[in-house]
């Protein structure tokens, strides 16, 4: 019987999966309902074959020497796996799997909300209101900025820069993007879409929007020197990984007037927020709330305990990211 450890709880449709496959005993779930201590993690990956870790858990090293030999797979509850040594588990023939596709749309819609919010103002509007402050309806009241046919610009059209850029239509945008590589034509009439540098991209981009993986080209991408070239009425918006930006030249950015606002929903050290952050009344600010609805939340889960059990019974997981370890 395989042993598996579950590093936080999550929906009794997903235990089920698994005990189901592998019995009751085979099962062990993190019982607190908050980031599992790193002792703890160590503690309770002696042994296992099998580790479903979430995004706020480092699995490196010393996680993969403290399970030993038997771990044979990592099965990630999330899209991106920058929490995971992928090379370190290669190496040691482990396979990590994610769960994409499923919140592409569910992310999406956060951006917009992001989007909406930062450019028209609403954090500021319903802390203004909450205080006591609004007193009558004024013409200068938290004036802000419209959406309706400005520039989307996205840094990154893979599958949610797409959806997002399939929302902008709604709007008589118009859409630009950077990405690795340029799309085909047909995908860029269907989104109203255009290729540009990121030049072009800074400069013209009345809201831009952050859809890039986290990687040694992306880290600090966005900094004093971007945010220089970007229009002083432009919106900010990330929902990729916090390290994408430098969260001080942005606070900075946004405190001087040099860009707009910013919709945040990741942060480069999570859950702390940079300070200087935290002052500026013109940035939105989530808790990394992107994929978090409860079908799309639930669907993840269910995505990672099926990779854990299709491996576990000698098949192929559908969401390998190393598929160099699995055996043809």
């Amino acid at each position: 019987m395989p042993r598996i450890f579950v590093s936080r709880a999550l929906p009794k449709s997903t235990i089920d999966m698994l005990t189901n496959a592998f019995g009751d005993s085979a099962v062990a779930v993190y019982p607190k309902d908050q980031v599992i201590e790193r002792h703890e993690l160590l503690e309770g990956v002696r042994g296992i074959e099998a580790l479903l870790p979430i995004l706020t858990e480092t699995i490196d090293v010393e996680v993969m020497e403290a399970a030993g030999p038997r771990l044979r797979i990592i099965a990630n509850y999330a899209v991106g796996y920058n929490n995971i040594n992928v090379a370190e588990a290669t190496k040691r023939g482990i396979a990590v799997t994610n769960t994409p596709g499923v919140l592409t749309e569910t992310t999406a819609d956060l951006a917009w909300a992001l989007i909406l919010g930062a450019s028209r103002r609403i954090g500021e509007g319903e802390r203004y209101l909450r205080a006591g402050n609004w007193k009558s309806w004024a013409p200068q009241m938290l004036l802000a900025w419209d959406v309706y046919v400005k520039t989307l610009g996205i840094f990154g059209m893979g599958r949610i820069g797409q959806a997002v850029a399939r929302r902008a239509l709604g709007f008589g945008m118009r859409t630009i993007y950077h990405s690795r590589s340029q799309k085909d034509a047909a995908l860029e009439r269907e989104l109203n879409a255009a290729y540009v540098d990121l030049k072009t991209l800074l400069a013209e981009s009345d809201v831009l929007s952050l859809h890039c993986p986290l990687s040694a080209e992306t880290r600090h991408a966005f900094g004093a020197d971007q945010f220089r070239k970007m229009k002083r009425t432009a919106i900010f918006v990330n929902t990729t990984r916090g390290p994408v930006v430098d969260e001080a030249a942005l606070a900075a950015a946004l405190l001087s007037g040099e860009i707009a606002a910013a919709g945040l929903d990741v942060f480069e050290h999570e859950p702390k927020v940079h300070p200087e952050l935290l002052k500026c009344e013109n940035a939105l600010l989530l808790p990394h709330m992107g994929s978090g609805t409860i079908q799309t939340r639930t669907r993840m889960a269910e995505i990672a305990a099926t990779n854990i059990v299709e491996f576990l019974s000698g098949r192929r997981p559908p969401n390998c990211v190393n598929p160099e370890v699995l055996r043809a």
